[in-house]
């Protein structure tokens, strides 16, 4: 005879496994790369914003190719990569490579004809109603002696034509070069021949300025001129084609020397599989067909472009000088009011570290200054004789930040500087060497983490000697220690003294340069160990006290929501009811509004004139807050194959910053869109919040009551 309490509980477990199957269905998950173009083309919609001064709209039409190239170089040759090895690895949408492959290539088609009709339509008319003109040679009003003598001085001499014919094989294009392909008629030898030549514009601008504020493309310039390269030979056609190669690459962590490993794959990258070419939209038929090819490239990596290539050099244009007229109204980073200087203070230099000793100060970047809180933050850790050691982890930074050559000072002067320098992070490979180099060059300890993960945290330690033994000061940030950024990327950075997570975060110094499996903190999440599981239990506690009937609430704030055991955890609180508000900048896979999977969750992503960056992660129980703030996304990447660290927000008033900064991202109707159950993001047209705007003037009004 059956028990009747055994069968129900095999029947709940069934029906467990059976929701949690559910949960896993294709259907409800987005695909990372085309959610990535989506977001690509929420940067577009900017650029084609009538509404915007004109020189953003500029910035936005460069920003949306050079994103477009990075995304290329790496997720789209990652896919080629999984089709070329036979791997049929899908994700948790269910497409596999060959369908993503032909999904980008179509919605890419769509975004390049839009970007390029913006431009040419739009844009470029509008710059030359203020006086910015950029125009091809006929329309040029220069001299033309003048046109014949800036290419024979300037341009002519770093020109190499490169003959394609018989023991003359098609040569090597770099990555992201501009090309020209010339086809030329022999009169001698009667017969047709071809020839490339590189429009150098990593030397020489691309936009060659013939008289004030009017510009000819370098690449128009040197058509013209061809008959200098190619004496008594006859010009049949001139056409433009772009190459984008494979710059990803893997580094065994076994090497014995990592920064050497490192710097001979970046000679490698040169040599990348080519995964996409652009060619100008009206090459000669016979002509595209030879030059894919030679390139050895499939039709579905072959875009062909309306009008000019490679828009990344409007940077050039949104660089002039003037213009007050057509660009938004500066803004310029105030001084956290706790970190201002006191009355007394002779050098006018904050004190970073008395604050700390009293609370938590939370500083929001770029409304706040990076110069007087962070660099000033290690400045006065190198000059204090009482601090003992300064220990940092770099992952990108820049050359005008005066944080590695500060920690450089601090080794000179005898002090422990320690410096974790992550040597793969992609891009700033190079710079990151060079750091290093000097690092241990002045006797300073770095180290490039654990094999086999990139550590993209973000701390600062400092050890300071004082009565009754040693005091940490911390700095947990949710952005790179980036000068340039911080000016235009949104973050947050914590400033504590707290004794538990000053050790906590000590111990994850200390796994990163020595050896140990790093046990769970009791405050800090660090990944790859202890952070996805802490996460979801975070949620389970929401769904419980929803449940229990308690006011509950899930809010987060991330650049991308992509990791499908997340998803599920979040699907499960909203089919339990609870409201789940999300902030994804970037790429999401999370479809919201799905009736009875995602009912109770909204998705917005704010795309305007700062970059939103930081990670935000809060869930309110009843009178409970919980806060997070860290490096991390919601990604498999992060929570599985990097160091990553998120850091508790206890302070009540901290904590009320960060939710009214999520509210305010959340109301946006200016910069925000929002995802529906179509899986389609729509502009919210209300204009009435920006949360831009509102949070220069809230920096202002706080930075006006502190002087009062």
């Amino acid at each position: 005879m059956s028990d009747p309490a055994v069968e129900t509980e095999q029947a709940t477990a069934t029906d467990g496994r059976a929701a949690l199957a559910e949960l896993a269905d294709a259907s409800l998950y987005l695909n990372r790369e085309l959610s990535w173009l989506d977001f690509n083309d929420r940067v577009l919609q900017l650029a084609e914003d009538e509404s915007l001064p004109l020189m953003e709209r500029v910035k936005f039409l460069a920003i949306f190719t050079t994103n477009l190239d990075e995304f290329f170089m790496v997720r789209v040759a990652g896919v080629h990569d999984q089709l070329d090895a036979r791997i049929d690895a899908r994700g948790p949408d269910g497409l596999s490579p060959p369908q993503v492959l032909a999904g980008i290539a179509e919605r890419v088609t769509e975004l390049d004809r839009r970007h390029a009709r913006q431009f040419s339509e739009v844009v470029r008319p509008e710059l030359a109603e203020h006086g910015i003109r950029i125009v091809n040679c006929e329309q040029s009003t220069a001299p033309p002696e003048l046109m014949a003598r800036h290419f024979r001085e300037q341009i002519f001499p770093v020109l190499t034509p490169l003959a394609i014919g018989p023991g003359r094989p098609f040569p090597y294009i770099s990555n992201l070069s501009l090309s020209l392909i010339v086809r030329l008629h022999d009169p001698d030898l009667d017969h047709e021949v071809f020839a490339r030549v590189k429009v150098p514009k990593e030397v020489l601008p691309r936009f060659v300025e013939i008289s004030q504020d009017t510009f000819i493309p370098l690449e128009e310039i040197i058509s013209r001129h061809l008959d200098a390269l190619f004496p008594g030979m006859e010009i049949i056609s001139c056409d433009l084609f772009r190459v984008t190669r494979d710059a990803d690459f893997e580094v065994s962590d076994e090497a014995d020397d990592l920064l050497q490993a490192v710097e001979d794959e970046l000679r490698r990258r040169r040599f990348g599989e080519v995964v996409r070419l652009e060619i100008g939209a009206g090459m000669d038929p016979a002509l595209r067909a030879r030059l894919i090819d030679w390139l050895g490239v499939d039709e579905v990596q072959v875009y062909d472009v309306e009008g000019m290539l490679d828009l990344s050099d409007l940077w050039q244009i949104a660089g002039l000088e003037g213009h007050a007229e057509i660009r938004q109204q500066p803004w310029t980073p105030l001084t956290h009011p706790a970190f201002q200087p006191g009355p007394g203070n002779q050098d006018d230099q904050p004190d970073v570290f008395a604050p700390m000793r009293t609370r938590d100060v939370l500083v929001h970047y770029p409304y706040h200054s990076f110069a007087t809180s962070v660099e000033r933050f290690v400045k006065q850790a190198v000059d204090d004789p009482n601090v003992l050691a300064i220990k940092m982890t770099v992952y990108r930074t820049s050359d005008d930040s005066a944080l590695v050559p500060t920690l450089i000072e601090a080794a000179e002067k005898g002090k422990q500087a320690v410096c974790l320098v992550e040597l793969k992070a992609r891009f700033e490979e190079r710079q990151n060497i060079g750091w290093a180099r000097a690092l241990e060059e002045v006797g300073a300890h770095v180290v490039h983490g654990i094999p086999g993960l990139k550590t993209h945290a973000k701390a600062i330690l400092v050890v300071r000697r004082e009565r009754g033994g040693v005091r940490h000061y911390v700095m947990i940030g949710t952005g790179n220690f980036h000068a340039k950024n911080a000016r235009l990327y949104e973050d947050f950075g914590l400033f504590t003294t707290d004794r538990e997570l000053g050790q906590e975060v000590a111990n994850l110094f200390n796994t990163l340069t020595g050896y140990g499996h790093p046990a769970r903190e009791r405050k800090i999440l660090v990944a790859p160990n202890s952070m996805r599981e802490p996460l979801i239990e975070e949620v389970e506690r929401t769904i419980a006290a929803h449940e229990a009937g308690e006011p509950a609430r899930i809010a987060m704030k991330m650049n991308a929501l992509v990791d499908q055991r997340v998803i599920e955890a979040l699907y499960r609180a909203s089919r339990a009811g609870v409201p789940i508000d999300l902030n994804v900048r970037g790429i999401c896979c999370l479809i919201p509004g799905l009736p009875g999977v995602s009912e109770t969750i909204t998705v917005v992503s704010v795309v305007g004139r700062f970059l939103e960056h930081c990670r935000i992660y809060s869930f309110h129980r009843g009178d409970e807050r919980v806060y997070y703030i860290g490096s991390a996304d919601l990604m498999p990447r992060n929570l599985d194959t990097r160091v990553e660290l998120l850091a508790p927000v206890e302070d009540p008033e901290l904590q009320a910053e960060l939710e009214d900064t999520l509210e305010r991202c959340l109301a946006d109707d200016t910069y925000a869109w929002t995802l529906d159950s179509d899986a389609v993001w729509t502009r919210r047209t209300g204009r009435t919040r920006c949360v831009h705007g509102e949070l220069m003037e809230r920096t202002v009004a706080q930075a006006s009551s502190a002087a009062t």
